[in-house]
């Protein structure tokens, strides 16, 4: 198992666009990619409605977990994003 850890640099947190781009990002990885904040339990980072109920704010740590052929290299894609301010991408 790889782990990632990243600081959510969007404003807006993991909620609406930003949650959406990663969570589309992560949907295309070729291995499963979870995200959890440390007080809390792993949610697919593929699913919107689990990037936003997992109440990431600006800020926050979160660690993103994936196992398999592939796995670092889509946790750093994913990484990247979460440590980019999405609020306004396009």
């Amino acid at each position: 198992m790889f782990e990632r850890r990243v600081t959510v640099a969007s404003k807006v947190g993991l909620h609406a666009r930003p949650a959406a781009l990663v969570a589309k990002a992560a949907a295309a990885q070729p291995v499963k990619i979870t995200i959890r904040k440390d007080d809390t339990q792993p949610v697919e980072a593929g699913s919107i409605l689990g990037l936003m109920t997992l109440g990431a704010a600006f800020g926050d740590e979160v660690v993103l977990a994936a196992d398999g052929e592939g796995a670092e290299a889509a946790l750093d894609h994913i990484a990247q994003l979460v440590a980019t301010d999405l609020d306004n991408a396009n």
